[in-house]
């Protein structure tokens, strides 16, 4: 399970890159540790790409990845990978907008004032 999680981590952090002369970038540092409990690996590239991650023996894997974007901002992206899928965490991600306040106010207004359960004769 954990293998499957951290190839699409992998493959996640590939497909982010941008495609530009800096693909030929070097290895800086690699550090891999797999032991029978789990496993930790981390790897930084020249180009400012840099990746860490740890698993167990359970499957879950948490992590983080980084890069610069054409911009020349800094993205940094956490993820869990669990039982409950997975989950990354990032300022870069979108977000969804806020709930208007007059749906969250029929929501309070329905979850107070249940209908009447229905009566079968």
């Amino acid at each position: 399970m954990f293998k499957l999680v951290l190839i699409c981590a992998v493959i996640a952090m590939a497909v982010a890159l941008p495609v530009s002369d800096e693909s030929k970038a070097e290895t800086i540092s690699r550090k891999d540790d797999v032991r029978a409990d789990g496993f930790d690996a981390s790897v930084e590239t020249s180009n400012g790409i840099a990746a860490s991650n740890s698993g167990d023996e359970k499957g879950n894997i948490h992590g983080s990845f980084s890069w610069v974007s054409p911009e020349g901002e800094k993205i940094v992206v956490s993820y869990v990978a669990d039982e409950n899928g997975y989950q990354p965490k990032s300022d870069s991600l979108p977000t969804p907008p806020p709930i208007p306040e007059a749906i969250v106010r029929s929501l309070a207004w329905l979850a107070a004032n249940p209908p009447a359960p229905d009566r079968k004769n």
